[in-house]
């Protein structure tokens, strides 16, 4: 027998209704949301950065790659890395296939990180992805976004108990828990009108779930996300799955 509260197809359709109601309250909701991020307000960059491309040297207006608006996942491969980072990576296998949707809507997406070039699209070949991916090595453009943290900042946290899955999730990508979270994942977003760049948003954290697509896909299942109390991250890169 199932562990589960088990009910009537009756008493299962009046409590599925009732969700209803909620989910469609959540759904107006977040519409709102949207409407207030295309509200905020337009910040010019002014500072001059330089990413190392595929196809040379490009400023930031140039990655725009002639449309209007950009979008950068700030994904987490340090210097120090031999291999992107596991959620990161689960977060691009989602982004891939929407670049092409994206294009079509004026939307140009790349991802960048802070590891050499040639680091970066060895580990997009592997991973079969075809996305334009950028560095940032010897530029501060994830450091001003807060997306790259000094050893001296981080002291308080590196000198406290690390969780096992931090030192996991350093280790699967190579380096050590101080290289792995000197780097942070994010998401931020650019309009480029009249030669003048603007940030028009940034997010991180759980703010990043819409990236995340089996999250919203295990919410709708029996156990959910079942994660509580798990002291190993389940999530591998999708080429690990099976592998001891």
């Amino acid at each position: 027998m199932p562990t589960h509260r088990v009910g009537t197809q009756e008493e299962w359709q009046a409590a599925r209704e009732e969700l209803l109601g909620r989910e469609k309250e959540l759904t107006r909701m977040n519409d709102e949301l949207a409407e207030l991020r295309r509200e905020l307000p337009w910040v010019p960059v002014e500072k001059e950065y330089e990413f190392a491309t595929a196809d040379g040297t490009k400023s930031l207006a140039e990655l725009f790659d002639g449309r209007s608006q950009l979008l950068i996942y700030h994904f987490m491969f340090g210097p120090s890395y031999e291999a992107g980072c596991t959620v990161c990576s689960s977060i691009a296998d989602t982004l891939n296939p929407q670049v092409v949707h994206l294009k079509a809507r004026d939307v140009t997406l790349i991802c960048s990180s802070r590891a050499p070039l040639d680091k970066l699209l060895a580990y997009r070949e592997r991973m079969g992805w075809s996305f334009d991916w950028v560095s940032t090595a010897g530029s501060d453009f994830h450091r001003d976004l807060g997306f790259a943290s000094t050893e001296e900042e981080l002291k308080p946290f590196l000198e406290g108990e690390i969780p096992p899955t931090v030192k996991q999730m350093a280790k699967r990508s190579g380096t050590d828990v101080a290289g792995y979270v000197s780097e942070g994942p994010g998401l931020s977003a650019y309009a480029l009108s009249d030669g003048t760049v603007y940030r028009t948003y940034v997010s991180t954290a759980r703010g990043l779930e819409p990236a995340m697509a089996y999250y919203g896909l295990l919410d709708r299942t029996p156990m959910g996300r079942h994660e509580e109390g798990d002291p190993d991250l389940w999530l591998r890169r999708h080429d690990e799955y099976g592998k001891t």
